[in-house]
């Protein structure tokens, strides 16, 4: 179907709590170059339709990599509502301090810090630093990210990047709903989107119930529900273990 916000967005906007994760790929699941190179892989009307899921939540989350490389600012700039909470995981104080969405006056900014680690310094005194215990792989449990937001009053979460911080949330079981948005563009090489624990059955991947619009400009929405199983598919073996046909 053709792309329309009100659907899309309803189970975020009538949730009491939610935690949605978005990604703009390639065809192939790119969302990079090997260059780092990003911007922009989707088209505009994927990018206002990011600006209206920002508007939608209470907070949204970026890791590191994300605000390091591609310095976002992450307002909603193209939709109408308030900017979110800017949440920057940041387990080893290594994003530049100089970063705009520090400085730009948009909205508030929690940076979360590994506890025993270097905070970052020199920010603006409008940017709060959480520090939490962080797991033995030097990461923070997506659990506690998303705890310590809803107890500020934050229970409709947003994490829009990067790849890695988006692939420890949905491997952590946190996230509600996924939205995927394809760019009709191969690249062939390149960062990928997810990554996830091997598998070695298809019966072990994670198969969500899912609808698709299509935006004006050629790209498509892939909406996920991570908590419903999608139904039967011509091919796959039914639960006697006959090929359905």
């Amino acid at each position: 179907m053709k792309y329309d916000p009100e659907t899309a967005l309803a189970r975020i906007r009538a949730a009491d709590r939610i935690v949605v994760g978005q990604l703009g790929q390639t065809l192939d699941g790119r969302v990079a170059t090997v260059t780092g190179e990003s911007l922009y892989i989707n088209g505009r009307e994927a990018l206002a339709h990011l600006h209206h899921m920002r508007a939608s939540v209470d907070a949204l989350i970026v890791g590191a990599g994300t605000v390091a490389l591609d310095n976002p600012r992450m307002t909603v700039r193209l939709a109408d509502g308030k900017t979110p909470l800017r949440v920057v995981l940041d387990p080893n104080g290594r994003v530049p301090v100089k970063s705009q969405c520090f400085h730009d006056d948009a909205g508030p900014v929690l940076v979360i810090h590994a506890e025993g680690m270097t905070p970052l310094s020199d920010l603006p005194p409008s940017v709060e630093i959480l520090t939490l215990a962080p797991r033995e792989d030097g990461t923070i449990c997506p659990h506690h990210v998303i705890d310590a937001l809803v107890q500020r009053g934050c229970p409709r979460v947003l994490i829009e990047g990067g790849p890695r911080t988006l692939s420890l949330a949905v491997e952590g079981g946190i996230v509600d709903e996924l939205h995927i948005m394809v760019a009709p563009m191969l690249m062939g090489s390149g960062k990928r989107g997810f990554t996830l624990p091997p598998i070695e059955k298809l019966s072990d991947a994670i198969s969500p119930a899912s609808k698709t619009q299509i935006f004006d400009d050629g790209d498509v929405l892939f909406i996920c529900d991570l908590r419903g199983q999608r139904g039967a598919v011509i091919g796959f073996p039914d639960s006697a273990g006959r090929q359905a046909l």
